[in-house]
């Protein structure tokens, strides 16, 4: 499968991982902006019926982060953290930690970003700090929220590789 309904793949390789993958047809440098860059975060990050409404960005090592989503009936969301690592187009790690969370601790949020003729492979690891709160997350209907926002990912990258005359 290629294109704009390429799969998320969602493993758990050990009891306080989840790891997620999904290929972009993309350049990784496109890509990578699209992870960091708020201009183009508010324009794909959330779940269907979900929009970041707030999104602050200080990509430094040590600089914070801050995402406020809206959704349905009113919903918000509030979730923020700490740059870790930034290797711009490869690699992004950073602390993530929910206003209103259900599970003890920061999560460890790693993205490997790797390009291959043309398109980008995003592999996430979520780190929990307990196994507790990785089982709670995977009840948590995650996998789709993150498939969706993954598709308007796609979506997005394919309007803006498409109209910079680059082919997907």
């Amino acid at each position: 499968m290629t294109g704009l309904d390429d799969a998320l793949v969602v493993h758990a390789p050990s009891d306080r991982e989840i790891v997620l993958s999904r290929l972009f047809d993309a350049p990784v440098d496109l890509v990578f902006a699209a992870f960091t860059q708020p201009e183009l975060l508010i324009r794909w990050y959330g779940a269907r019926g979900w929009r970041l409404a707030e999104c602050d960005v200080d990509l430094r090592v040590g600089g914070r982060w801050r995402f406020m989503s809206l959704g349905p009936a009113g919903a918000r969301m509030v979730q923020a953290g700490v740059y870790r690592q930034i290797e711009p187009p490869h690699r992004l790690v950073y602390t993530e930690l929910f206003d209103d969370q259900s599970y003890p601790g920061e999560t460890l949020v790693g993205h490997e970003f790797t390009e291959l003729a043309g398109r980008t492979t995003v592999t996430t690891t979520l780190l929990y700090a307990t196994a507790e709160g990785r089982d709670i997350v995977l009840r948590y209907p995650m996998a789709r929220g993150v498939g969706q926002s993954y598709l308007r990912l796609a979506e997005l990258l394919h309007l803006t590789t498409t109209t910079r005359g680059e082919q997907p």
